[in-house]
């Protein structure tokens, strides 16, 4: 895929979902001290972090996992709580002003990246545990394939509140539904000329609750490429 392609493709979807991303925009701008409170697992909208799977598909291994969890305002939530405690510890005084917590996020992001990035299966993995509490998850994990043009992302539940009523509620009803081993699935899917991005939710069905969400992402190459 040509790059100015990918820059097309990559800015119509920011813009299709740049009601959704105002909305999160709002909510990041509350006082530090409530943050961590007011972020939900609702809070979190698959569909948002499309266009930057979409980019991370055609890039290298850890720049592309790195371009996935940059993006992820779950996990940007999540590092910029762990700044704000850091910074307001009087063992670790910080020397942050304005807004500059901002490119201390992306520094601890790409530190998560850096320490934890491994690579099996052709495959480049950061699998990283969200251990402060209360936060909404427990684990978030970015993948791309360096063989292929995709990427993937995983966030796992931390309790049991969010449930296949609150999915339903927020993104309608799923195209096709499952059952895997123990639990039920839930699926969802985009598509593009240009994509295929695919969401299963795992599900307990004995009380409906929301155990982990997984978004994929493969490219379509166009019949010139496929060609040579």
């Amino acid at each position: 895929m040509k790059p100015a392609t990918i820059v097309t493709v990559l800015s119509l979807l920011l813009s299709f979902w740049l009601p959704l991303s105002s909305q999160a925009s709002d909510a990041d701008k509350q006082p530090p001290g409530n943050a961590q409170a007011q972020f939900s697992a609702d809070d979190f909208d698959w569909r948002e972090m499309v266009p930057y799977l979409f980019a991370a598909a055609d890039l290298p291994g850890e720049q592309g996992v790195k371009a996935v969890l940059e993006n992820c305002k779950v996990l940007r939530v999540y590092v910029a709580n762990e700044v704000r405690v850091q910074c307001s510890s009087d063992k670790n005084p910080c020397s942050a002003k304005n807004d500059s917590s901002e490119e201390q996020v992306s520094k601890k992001i790409d530190e998560i990246v850096q320490e934890g990035i491994s690579h099996r299966r052709q495959k480049a993995i950061v699998d990283y545990t969200l251990t402060r509490k209360p936060f909404p998850f427990s684990e978030i994990a970015a993948v791309k394939s360096e063989s292929h043009s995709e990427a993937y992302f995983m966030l796992t539940f931390a309790d049991r509140s969010y449930t296949a009523t609150d999915v339903q509620a927020k993104y309608g009803a799923p195209y096709d539904t499952d059952v895997v081993q123990w639990y039920s699935v839930f699926k969802y899917r985009m598509e593009s000329p240009h994509f295929t991005s695919k969401t299963v939710f795992e599900i307990d069905p004995i009380d409906g609750a929301v155990l982990k969400v997984s978004v994929s992402l493969k490219t379509r190459k166009d019949k010139k490429e496929k060609s040579h």
